[in-house]
């Protein structure tokens, strides 16, 4: 019964699971103050239950081979990387590496399934207030999340699409979400030490992770069907995530209308007041270079991002394209064409 309860208990700790309710971290058992310290005490239950499954199953060798008097052919050790559970990196990473890079391994995955679940969370996947899944079937909408979760200690996002940007140009950004969501989950003293912990496991800032890392973990996550699709202009300077069991036919306009053109509004807003400075007699040289320099970048961006409308946008958005969920992802991820980022593996025939 041990073993099978605690590879159940495993296996369900991930949210690709059936059966997974919340994240291991969040678990008031393993609750301290930092999230370090949290980390360590869930770590230390994993190297506990990793032990415990490695003495039963040599308990059940022993019993094996007394029962069969194979004393002299067969051993009951059973070594660590055998023991079949993904909290155990003996196991979860094969190869020839030095228990620093095993715990480096395991602290670098756990820290992204926190940010993964972070994102189920702002799409109503998921609710810190309730365990398993919220919205999960076709078109739930914001008012069928406040229904199961009237008053939500972190609210998911209101229209079900979430941009990506590099910067702080909308307050609904994935990373503005992300960092309401730590102070929410870990309070507000440490918030700071947390985010450092987060950034430092995971080798860079969250920004950073989100636009160049984010979605490829997630597609591979989910073995190339992702839940969450990804608008994205061609050479990435625009991305909005969306939440594919919230799609609805006005999804799309809502991409194009509420951040693709407002994003670019916001670019030539940003390139008018550079251009100004650029010529302001009170500029130095220096600013007056640097004023030049970023706006033939954003002269680039805006222009991108206006093929991007009128190749491929705006004509979806008209369209209203309908999705069915019983189709599967690979069906409907291809309906959306050159507006989606494309998945390896997806559109293949």
């Amino acid at each position: 019964m041990g073993l099978i309860k605690s590879s159940k208990s495993d296996w369900n700790a991930f949210e690709t699971s059936w059966d997974f309710a919340s994240l291991p971290l969040l678990n008031p058992d393993y609750r301290q103050t930092t999230l370090k310290a949290t980390y360590q005490k869930l770590r230390a239950h994993w190297q506990a239950m990793t032990l415990e499954m490695q003495r039963l199953e040599e308990e059940n060798n022993r019993i094996f081979i007394d029962a069969y008097g194979l004393q002299d052919e067969l051993t009951p050790e059973v070594p660590l990387n055998e023991i079949t559970l993904t909290c155990n990196p003996h196991y979860r990473y094969n190869g020839d590496k030095s228990e620093d890079e095993l715990e480096a391994l395991l602290l670098f995955d756990t820290m992204k399934e926190f940010i993964s679940y972070a994102v189920g969370c702002m799409f109503g996947r998921y609710a810190l207030d309730k365990p398993g899944l919220i919205l999960a079937n076709q078109g739930e909408t914001i008012d069928d999340y406040l229904k199961q979760i009237p008053e939500p200690s972190f609210r998911a996002d209101d229209d079900n699409v979430i941009p990506m940007l590099d910067g702080n140009w909308f307050t609904d950004d994935i990373t503005e979400h992300f960092y309401k969501f730590l102070r929410v989950t870990f309070g507000e003293e440490h918030y700071e030490e947390n985010l450092e912990f987060i950034e430092q496991a995971i080798g860079k800032n969250i920004r950073k992770y989100f636009l160049k890392d984010f979605y490829a973990d997630h597609v591979k996550r989910y073995k190339k069907r992702p839940i969450y699709w990804l608008f994205s202009s061609p050479k990435g300077s625009f991305n909005a995530l969306i939440y594919m069991h919230r799609y609805r036919p006005d999804t799309v306009s809502v991409v194009l209308n509420d951040y693709l053109r407002e994003f670019r509004a916001k670019l030539a807003s940003r390139k008018d007041h550079l251009e100004a400075v650029s010529i302001s007699a009170s500029a130095s040289k220096g600013e007056k270079t640097r004023a030049l320099k970023e706006i033939e970048k954003l002269k680039k961006i805006i222009l991108e991002l206006e093929d991007y409308e009128r190749d491929v946008l705006y004509s979806l958005a008209t369209q209203q394209v309908e999705i069915d969920l019983d189709d599967g992802v690979k069906v409907n991820y291809k309906k959306f064409g050159k507006a989606l980022k494309k998945v390896v593996g997806l559109s293949a025939k």
